[in-house]
C-alpha cells in the first residue's frame, strides 16, 4: 500500500471535527468516523466500538462491506479481545489474520469471519475513552503495514477528541434546554398560578358578601371550579417540565416549598400562617414531595377561601418512616354546601400513596385538616 496522504487526513479530521462543533449528535458523528477510517486505512470494514462498564465492547457503527452473516452493528466483544485491550491500554493491536492469530482468534464473532488483516487503536482522550476504532480487510488481502497503523491511531485519537467536543456539546445543548424549561415552570408557578388562585379567592369572598342564590349562584361557582381545574392544569404543566431536571432544586427542597406557600396565602389572609418543620425533608422522594405539596395547596387554598380565620398554623413533620403534614385554623369551619373537591383530592393524593387524610371542622373550633404518607425505609 502507498503511504497515506496527510492532507487526507487533516481533511477527515477537519470534517469530523466540523460536525462535532456544529452540535451534531455524538451517534450521528460516530458513522462519519468510521467511513473515514476505512477510506484512510483502505480498509474493506470498519468499525466503531464503544466500552461498556464492564469493560465488553460494543459495536454502534460500521462502514463497507457486508459478510452475509449479519449486521456486526451491535455485536458485543468480549473484555478479554483485542479491541477491548487496546482501549483500555492505549496501545493499538495488529494481526495479518486475526482469525487465526493466537492473540485474537478466541474472540473473532461469527459475523466478521470472512475477513483477516485487521487492525485497532483506542478511540477516545486519556481523560474521556470511548473505545475502539478498528479496520479489517477480506481474508488473503495484504495485511496493514505499519505506517497504516500509525495513521490509523493518529486519526482515532483525533476523531475521539472530535466526538468528546460532540457530547460536550449536546451536553451544553441539554442544559440550556433544562434551564429554558425550568424559566417557563417558575413562571407559570410564581405568576400564573398566583394570579388565578387570587381571581378564585376574590370570586368566593364575592360570592360569600353578596349572598347569591340560584342561577347566578351556580356560574359563579362554575367560574371558581373552572379556575381550579385550569391551576391543576398549569401545575401538572410544571411537573411535567421540571421532570426532566430531577436535580432541580426548586422540586427537591420541599422546606423551602412549604414557606412558599404560606407566603403566598398570608399576603392574601393579610397574616402570615406560622410554619413549623420537624425533621429533615431534603431527602424526602420526589414523587412524595410532590404530592406533599400539592396537599398544602389545597389545604391553604379551603383556609383562605373560607375560614375566615385570623390565626392559621402549618406543620410539617418528618419521621422516619412517615411524613405528615397538618394546617389549622381557628375559623369558622367548611360552610355547608361548598363543594369539597379540593379535599377530595387530598384524600385522594393520601391514599395513592398509601396514606390518609382527615379533616376536622366545626364553627367553634376552626378546621384541622391532617395529611399523611408512608416513606419507604
Amino acid at each position: 500500500m502507498t503511504s497515506v496522504d496527510p492532507a487526507r487526513v487533516l481533511a477527515a479530521s477537519t470534517e469530523i471535527t466540523r460536525a462535532a462543533l456544529a452540535g451534531d449528535d455524538p451517534d450521528a458523528v460516530l458513522p462519519l468516523v468510521v467511513r473515514s477510517a476505512v477510506e484512510l486505512a483502505e480498509a474493506d470494514l470498519g468499525l466503531a466500538m464503544v466500552t461498556a462498564d464492564d469493560g465488553t465492547l460494543t459495536v454502534e457503527a460500521a462502514s463497507g462491506g457486508s459478510t452475509g452473516d449479519g449486521d456486526p452493528v451491535g455485536v458485543v466483544l468480549s473484555g478479554r479481545s483485542s479491541a477491548a485491550r487496546a482501549a483500555r491500554t492505549g496501545v493499538p493491536v495488529v494481526a495479518d489474520d486475526f482469525t487465526t492469530d493466537p492473540r485474537t482468534a478466541p474472540f473473532v464473532p461469527k459475523v466478521l469471519r470472512a475477513y483477516g488483516p485487521f487492525a485497532v487503536a483506542p478511540f477516545g482522550t486519556k481523560e474521556r475513552r470511548i473505545g475502539a476504532l478498528a479496520v479489517y480487510r477480506r481474508k488473503g488481502a495484504p495485511p496493514f503495514s505499519p505506517d497504516t497503523v500509525d495513521v490509523l491511531a493518529a486519526f482515532a485519537a483525533q476523531a475521539g477528541l472530535a466526538v468528546v467536543l460532540a457530547e460536550g456539546s449536546t451536553a451544553r445543548q441539554r442544559v440550556a434546554v433544562y434551564q429554558e424549561r425550568e424559566r417557563i415552570a417558575r413562571d407559570l408557578h410564581d405568576v400564573i398560578i398566583q394570579r388565578l388562585y387570587a381571581t378564585g379567592v376574590q370570586l368566593d369572598l364575592l360570592d360569600r358578601r353578596l349572598k347569591l342564590d340560584g342561577r347566578e349562584a351556580k356560574r359563579l361557582a362554575d367560574a371558581v371550579d373552572q379556575l381550579d381545574q385550569t391551576m391543576a392544569e398549569v401545575r401538572a404543566t410544571v411537573r411535567a417540565l421540571r421532570s426532566a431536571d430531577p436535580g432541580s432544586p426548586a422540586e427537591a427542597d420541599l422546606g423551602r416549598s412549604v414557606r412558599a406557600e404560606a407566603r403566598t396565602a398570608g399576603e392574601l389572609l393579610g397574616r402570615a400562617p406560622e410554619v413549623r418543620v420537624e425533621g429533615d425533608l431534603t431527602d424526602v422522594p420526589a414523587d412524595l414531595a410532590d404530592h406533599a405539596r400539592a396537599a398544602l395547596r389545597e389545604a391553604l387554598s379551603n383556609v383562605v377561601r373560607h375560614s375566615g380565620a385570623s390565626r392559621v398554623a402549618i406543620t410539617v413533620e418528618r419521621t422516619p418512616d412517615r411524613l405528615r403534614l397538618e394546617v389549622a385554623d381557628n375559623g369558622c369551619g367548611i360552610p355547608r354546601g361548598v363543594a369539597r373537591r379540593g379535599l377530595r383530592h387530598l384524600e385522594e393524593r393520601a391514599l395513592a400513596a398509601g396514606g390518609g387524610c382527615e379533616v376536622a371542622s366545626s364553627p367553634s373550633t376552626g378546621t384541622t385538616i391532617t395529611w399523611h404518607v408512608p416513606l419507604p425505609t
